[in-house]
């Protein structure tokens, strides 16, 4: 039975870890064929290479998505290898130091919004294009629940994914009659390498996230990557501009 992408073409910023490789993993499984760009080339191919064994295609390219050359260049190299582009999972980011508002850097501000914000409109801002050529197209940006609620100690991410969910709205509502609908995933506390890196530099255990946490665990990339899959899919056809919370329950506290 073929899949509810069957024959569509999807870009994921980010796909060499976490999120972004279990999205890209998903999306495959779904018969998308997969452009993955990631500033590590390693971890991108290693995500290629799971999804080529799976029977699925992909392929990958080492990008910078903060930079609009680089951008600009996945876009390109995507179309060149399948020939359109049809979805868009704009994935890639960073966490930054934690440290209180005053003690935040201006060069960890200033990289934390380049990579968490800007990248993001870089993308919407190249791939929107392409997509109005064709006739339409869906896209979905990494927000976070940190988009939602105030956190302390981290004063970039925060800002950077709050101007997500706003950007995401804006576009959506620019497009909307355009056959292009855009969302975000605000993921809440989830196991990836870099929710790893944040505990181990937070001052806070996973034992204290997890008395924190509604459903009393972290969550997994695979749920996040259904909620990715449902928002590029036609299954939600009638959603968009729409921030969907995949958080076991934190922001409802």
């Amino acid at each position: 039975m073929p899949g509810i992408l069957q024959g569509k073409v999807a870009l994921v910023t980010g796909g060499g870890s976490g999120i972004g490789r279990a999205s890209s993993l998903r999306l495959a499984r779904e018969g998308a064929k997969v452009m993955i760009a990631d500033y590590v080339p390693e971890g991108a191919e290693r995500t290629v290479k799971l999804i080529k064994e799976a029977g699925n295609e992909a392929s990958c390219i080492a990008a910078d998505v903060s930079t609009s050359a680089q951008v600009q260049m996945i876009i390109s190299k995507t179309v060149e290898t399948y020939g359109r582009l049809d979805c868009a999972f704009n994935n890639a980011g960073i966490e930054g130091e934690f440290r209180d508002t005053t003690q935040c850097t201006e060069e960890n501000f200033d990289r934390v919004i380049a990579i968490d914000l800007k990248a993001v409109w870089l993308c919407m801002k190249y791939e929107i294009p392409q997509m109005l050529k064709q006739g339409g197209g869906a896209i979905v940006n990494t927000a976070s629940i940190a988009g939602l609620l105030g956190f302390t100690g981290a004063p970039a991410y925060v800002a950077a994914k709050h101007g997500v969910v706003g950007l995401t709205r804006t576009a959506a509502l620019e497009y909307a009659q355009k056959n292009i609908r855009i969302n975000c995933v605000c993921p809440g506390v989830i196991r990836t390498p870099m929710v790893e890196r944040a505990l181990d530099s937070g001052g806070l255990t996973e034992a204290d996230v997890i008395a924190g946490e509604p459903v009393g665990r972290l969550g997994k990339p695979e749920e996040i990557a259904e909620g990715v899959l449902w928002l590029l899919s036609e299954k939600s056809s009638f959603v968009t501009g729409h921030p969907l919370t995949i958080d076991g329950g934190w922001a409802a506290r």
